[in-house]
């Protein structure tokens, strides 16, 4: 007859975990969106259009920064939330009184 081993269960904050898978799909489809509709140039431009098109660049460039802290902070809450366990009664604080 086999024995088997008995498995730990891994204590996971659920709220943790589901904000962080949030965050980063959230950041995700962002990310994807926002490259999807990156401005392109043509041939031609005037000066003022140069410069429209490279602070639209700019901006996109800067929304996909966003975009990637979004995903980094919920990669992080869902690391975290393996590690967070919530402490079950009162806990007491002692606190000690100096001595005079």
């Amino acid at each position: 007859m086999m024995k088997f081993k008995q498995c730990k269960l891994v204590l996971v904050n659920k709220k943790m975990l589901i904000g962080g898978l949030v965050m980063m799909i959230v950041g995700i489809i962002l990310s994807v969106n926002i490259n999807a509709a990156m401005p392109v140039g043509q041939t031609g431009m005037t000066e003022e259009e140069i410069i429209d098109l490279l602070i639209a660049q700019q901006e996109t460039k800067d929304f996909n920064t966003l975009s990637g802290i979004l995903i980094g902070i919920g990669f992080l809450l869902f690391l975290i939330s393996f590690g967070a366990r919530r402490r079950k009664g009162n806990v007491k604080k002692e606190e000690k009184k100096p001595v005079e």
